[in-house]
């Protein structure tokens, strides 16, 4: 299934400049699959002084603090922290509800709710965004959840405009990400609004991740995961891509690295990546443009040519499409941030 080119995300109006360490609450319950969690201790929990910029306060909590929650695959685990903690954040988390199909828990939405009267920045992950919609605070505003639940959710959230096919919507103080693997997109995203492409781009390095993933969740429905034979040859073409940004790419080109025919080798990319060669390499030479955008004063025109567009106008064209605002708008926005 093809993505609209606009399934990406929808990109930020404003961005948080750092100025202490940030807190985020994270909220945890009885029988909980652990993935969720997972990710969101891996990137905002672990200390990471190498970076050289104030991290983040992680704080787990529970609706009953103290008391042992079991989690999917046979183990329990012990929050510390309790509602009072969690609407208390920077950054109010919800990685999952119990049921989607069960009413959320009162104190719950309570809690987000006082956490977004205080002015909290809240983010879901997969299902967690019925917890969000059963406080209110996506009324009116576009958002997302897991592909599956989708048609549960417009159901009972018609008030919301539900878009599935991306893998997470920025609406400034709310924030909603698809399904469980898109939550480390959204993560990455919020560091990259706090800290910027540079800093972003060092956690996603360190965990095996790409920084930024174009397309949505779309290409995932009730899709089968081919086993790839060429898999070694498509990463190999991939990271020559990477060293050559600069300079002119055709699908030729990246063929040749992989040593496939190059229909075949469009093929193959394509079932492994869920997009095509050539759009791969636009949302690659993006990325490379962000940290010059962001950290110094070159003209738009030679950023643009930096990492491998013929021109000015093409390199607009594709940064609006993808990023959702223009490069000089890019520039201001981030400027700030360190």
């Amino acid at each position: 299934m093809t993505v609209p080119d606009s399934a990406a995300v929808a990109w930020p109006k404003a961005v948080d400049t750092p100025a202490r360490r940030r807190t985020i609450s994270v909220l945890v319950f009885d029988g909980m699959a652990p993935f969720e969690l997972g990710a969101v201790v891996e990137i905002f929990g672990l200390p990471r002084p190498e970076l050289a910029v104030p991290w983040y306060d992680l704080r787990v909590c529970a609706e009953e603090p103290g008391r042992p929650l079991r989690a999917v695959g046979g183990f329990t685990m012990t929050a510390e922290h309790g509602l009072d903690v969690f609407a208390a954040a920077d950054t109010v988390m919800v990685v999952a509800v119990p049921d989607v199909r069960a009413e959320v828990s009162p104190a719950v939405v309570e809690a987000l709710r006082e956490a977004h009267r205080r002015g909290a920045r809240l983010v879901s992950i997969c299902s967690g965004a019925f917890a969000l919609a059963a406080a209110g605070l996506l009324d009116g505003r576009d958002a997302t959840t897991h592909w599956r639940y989708a048609d549960l959710f417009q159901q009972r959230y018609p008030q919301v405009r539900l878009d599935p096919d991306v893998l997470y919507v920025d609406g400034g103080d709310v924030l909603t990400s698809a399904g469980s693997a898109a939550g480390l997109d959204l993560c990455l995203h919020l560091i990259r609004k706090d800290h910027g492409a540079r800093i972003a781009n060092s956690v996603a390095r360190r965990l095996v991740l790409p920084p930024h993933r174009e397309g949505g969740q779309a290409q995932f429905v009730e899709a089968a995961v081919s086993p790839m034979a060429e898999g070694d040859a498509i990463a190999r073409a991939m990271a020559w891509a990477l060293d050559h940004l600069a300079e002119p790419i055709i699908v030729a080109d990246l063929a040749r690295q992989a040593h496939l025919a190059p229909r075949t080798f469009i093929r193959h990319f394509g079932r492994q990546t869920g997009t095509s060669p050539l759009r791969w390499v636009i949302v690659q030479r993006i990325m490379a443009s962000l940290p010059l955008l962001e950290g110094g004063t070159t003209p738009i025109e030679e950023v643009g040519a930096a990492v491998g567009f013929d021109s000015p106008v093409t390199f607009r064209h594709h940064f609006a499409r993808v990023m959702r605002t223009s490069p000089s708008a890019y520039r201001r926005t981030f400027r700030a941030v360190g």
